[in-house]
C-alpha cells in the first residue's frame, strides 16, 4: 500500500485530483478542495500522506497535507454509509482540526452545504464521531479563521464561488480571475457545487 508520496506537482486537475510525479511515474491523488488551492504550482516539491483505496475494479489514491487529516478520513470511512467520496466531501468542507471542533460542539450548522450531507447524515456523524478524533482534539482550533473566509460578502452565486475558492487556499486575485471567466455562462439554473467545478478548471 502507498503511504505517502513525495514529489513534484505535474498537473492539478477540476475533477479534485492531482497528478503527482515520483521519479518519473505519475500518481493521481485525489485531494480535498481545500488542499487542491494549497498545492504549490507545478512543477514545485510536495509532500501527500495518502490512503490507498482499494477496489474490486480500481486503485484509488487519496491524499492529505497533514497526516492527521489522513487519520480523520480513515476515522469518516469507519461510519456507516460513508464511502471515500463522502468522506472527502467533508474533509473538503473542514480539516480534521475543525471536524473535531464540529464533532467536540455538535455544531450541526457547520455540516450546511456539503455535497451529500444532508440531516441525517450529519446526526449519524455527530452521534458515531464522539470520541473517535481525540488524536487531533488538542490542536489549535482553526475553524473561526477559514469560517470568515469562506463567508463572502457578495451573496450573489458567483460571489459565493470566488468565496469557496480563496477559503479553499487560492489568492483573492486568483479567484476573481476564474469568476470572471465563467461569469458568462453562470445563471440562477446552474449550482453552485457546478460553477465551481468550471472554476477550478478555469485555475488550472
Amino acid at each position: 500500500m502507498i503511504g505517502r508520496l513525495k514529489g513534484v506537482i505535474a498537473d492539478r486537475l477540476p475533477d479534485g485530483s492531482c497528478v503527482v510525479d515520483v521519479g518519473g511515474v505519475g500518481y493521481e491523488v485525489f485531494v480535498p478542495l481545500g488542499t487542491v488551492g494549497r498545492l504549490p504550482a507545478p512543477p514545485e516539491a510536495v509532500t501527500l500522506h495518502v490512503h490507498t483505496h482499494v477496489r474490486e475494479d480500481a486503485l484509488v489514491l487519496y491524499g492529505f497535507a497533514r497526516a492527521e487529516d489522513r487519520q480523520a478520513f480513515r476515522t469518516l470511512l469507519g461510519i456507516s454509509n460513508v464511502g471515500p467520496k463522502l468522506a472527502l466531501a467533508i474533509l473538503s468542507g473542514m480539516d480534521a482540526r475543525e471536524l473535531a471542533s464540529a464533532i467536540a460542539s455538535q455544531d450541526k450548522a457547520r455540516f450546511k452545504g456539503i455535497p451529500g450531507v444532508g440531516k441525517r447524515t450529519v446526526e449519524r456523524l455527530l452521534l458515531e464521531l464522539k470520541d473517535k478524533l481525540t488524536f487531533v482534539t488538542a490542536a489549535p482550533p482553526m475553524a473561526a479563521p477559514r469560517r470568515v473566509a469562506a463567508a463572502p460578502a457578495d451573496t450573489s452565486t458567483l460571489g459565493t464561488v470566488t468565496g469557496l475558492l480563496t477559503s479553499m487556499g487560492f489568492k483573492p486575485s486568483e479567484a476573481e480571475r476564474a469568476v470572471a471567466a465563467i461569469a458568462a455562462d453562470a445563471d440562477d439554473d446552474v449550482p453552485v457545487e457546478t460553477l465551481l467545478k468550471r472554476a477550478l478548471a478555469a485555475l488550472s
